[in-house]
């Protein structure tokens, strides 16, 4: 008896945790954008995400998860997560509500916005020197996009 327990429970938790809500690692190359349907192949510039039942959604960019997202904003209120890649630390998802955008001519992004996203204002100030631009808030790329005829199909 005691053994059916400790299964049921082993069970239950491996089902749970299967279910988690929880950002995925983007499938490089496989994956294609959820916006423009191009493949998701630049590991400095992809994007993510996640409904509030744990399903993920890829873009090869922050500016097409925006343009998604303005035309859905409902997805933006429900989503447990709405994360953008770290421009300097390739592969690594960070909350696009906190990252710190660069939008420069100097770096193209795969949607010809030139966006690259930068977990820490740091970085992205040092950037900016570097290269020339602008700094956004997520808002900010929000409204670009939104302004952008390209991105309203």
């Amino acid at each position: 008896m005691k053994l059916l327990k400790s299964i049921a429970t082993l069970t239950f938790l491996a089902v749970l945790s299967a279910c988690s809500v929880e950002p995925k690692p983007i499938p490089y190359g496989e994956a294609n954008c959820t916006h423009c349907n191009m493949t998701v192949s630049d590991n400095r510039f992809g994007a993510e995400l996640v409904n509030d039942k744990g399903k993920p959604f890829y873009f090869d960019a922050a500016e097409c998860l925006a343009a998604y997202l303005v035309k859905q904003p409902e997805l933006q209120q429900s989503a447990s997560f709405v994360m953008v890649t770290d421009y300097t630390n390739p592969g690594n998802l960070v909350d696009a509500k906190n990252a710190h955008f660069l939008q420069s001519e100097a770096i193209q992004s795969p949607m010809g916005m030139n966006l690259t996203a930068f977990a820490d204002e740091l970085t992205a100030k040092q950037m900016e020197q570097e290269h020339g631009g602008r700094i956004l808030t997520w808002d900010q790329v929000q409204s670009a996009v939104k302004n952008d005829t390209k991105f309203q199909r």
